[in-house]
């Protein structure tokens, strides 16, 4: 007779694999909006990669909850230093992109804009 203490292990290993796969694809979404930020203030993109600084719980505008993810990468604007930026994912939506001293909200809402 099967328990539900014998599925657990079962649970727990599909659980962690979603968790894998959707940080995988999360951390992909997050490259391309860093990427595309410092395209788009004529910024170099340096090491081309993401990297997570910390993920938790959060809910979304439309009040569902989801992972607040934050990754940061480094950027250059004359070539020859390095500075930080940031991108901020709720579940597998851009929420914010930090750049250069500036915000930029991404999210789906009407109020959609761009911090100084």
């Amino acid at each position: 007779m099967i328990t539900p203490w014998d599925l657990l292990p079962f649970a727990l290993i599909g659980l962690f694999v979603w968790f894998w796969m959707d940080s995988l694809k999360t951390r992909e979404i997050a490259l391309a909006a860093a990427r595309k930020a410092c395209e788009r203030v004529g910024h170099q993109f340096l090491d081309e990669t993401v990297a997570t600084e910390r993920t938790r719980p959060a809910r979304n505008a439309e009040g569902q909850l989801c992972l607040r993810r934050v990754y940061r990468f480094e950027y250059s604007d004359t070539g020859d230093n390095r500075h930080r930026g940031a991108v901020v994912m709720l579940g597998r939506a851009v929420d914010v992109v930090q750049i250069a001293g500036m915000l930029e909200l991404v999210t789906s809402s009407p109020t959609r804009s761009r911090l100084h």
